[in-house]
């Protein structure tokens, strides 16, 4: 989603209160420790898709205490601020609120919930987050699962061949830009974002499928520079257990879709102390 800087505004008093409250400032979780993990991500939820919503709430109701649902980006196939969940403009705003409703259970039974965000969800912030229950994960983040230690990200950072993704991937996570993009009305924003998407959907055609995945180079980097050996991350959508010859092991998580019959979804759970893919 390659999104265009948005015009200035708003008062200063406004300024101050949306600068207070800038997601990108909250600091996530580097590292955390997982007993009994259940890893998915690009859900993509919205009105449009309710198949692909239930299949989230069915799953959410299932996960019993003591169990981890973490979500490595993407839940939302887009989020304008924290403010969708006070709004009542569109189905879109019943689906948010009953999605954080359905992550506040878990937490409420002992299901630990943890977030980190993605592409699409880059504005989630303190209100989702104190509103869900959920633990904000720092993008990347080292899991310790089992003995195991496993970089986790979203996996967009290292689509480096894609150059024009990356320079707006920085601007997405620049706090003024943040700031200057939450003085907008919650109308104009969504607005905003989607023009953007159409425009992203127009340059993937032009794209060729290799520049939009990740790189070899940037996958060894990465997880050279955590000192580990594993990773797991979602973003391309293209679910593969990828097993080096370096020993190092990289899990790709699937995106959901539940709407047509190429039903597609799922993605990692620990069984008998081993990572294993499950589908919808």
């Amino acid at each position: 989603m390659h999104e265009p800087t948005p015009p200035g505004g708003g008062s200063a008093a406004a300024a101050a209160a949306v600068s207070a409250a800038v997601p990108v400032l909250l600091a996530g979780q580097d590292r955390v420790e997982l007993r009994d993990p259940v890893f998915i991500s690009d859900l993509h939820l919205c009105a449009q898709r309710p198949a692909t919503a239930q299949a989230f709430f069915t799953l959410c109701a299932r996960l019993p205490a003591g169990a981890e649902l973490v979500i490595l980006g993407d839940l939302f196939e887009y989020w304008a601020g924290d403010d969708t969940l006070a709004a009542s403009q569109s189905e879109d705003d019943a689906l948010a609120r009953a999605v954080v409703q359905a992550l506040h259970d878990c937490t409420a039974r002992g299901t630990a919930v943890y977030v980190m965000r993605g592409n699409r969800d880059v504005l989630l912030g303190a209100q989702f987050l104190a509103e869900s229950g959920a633990r904000l994960l720092a993008d990347p983040c080292i899991a310790r699962i089992g003995s195991t230690p496993t970089l986790l990200a979203h996996g967009d950072a290292y689509c480096t061949l894609d150059t024009a993704y990356q320079a707006f991937r920085v601007q997405a996570r620049d706090p003024r830009f943040q700031t200057g993009f939450l003085q907008q009305p919650l109308a104009e924003r969504r607005a905003l974002i989607g023009q953007a998407r159409g425009q992203s959907e127009a340059t993937k055609q032009q794209l060729d499928m290799q520049i939009m995945d990740v790189t070899p180079e940037a996958i060894a980097q990465a997880l050279a520079d955590a000192g580990v050996r594993a990773m797991i991350h979602g973003h391309t959508h293209r679910p593969a257990c990828h097993r080096e010859d370096d020993g190092t092991t990289r899990w790709v998580l699937p995106d959901w879709e539940l709407e047509g019959p190429a039903r597609r979804g799922g993605g990692l759970r620990l069984l008998a102390g081993q990572l294993q893919a499950f589908a919808l």
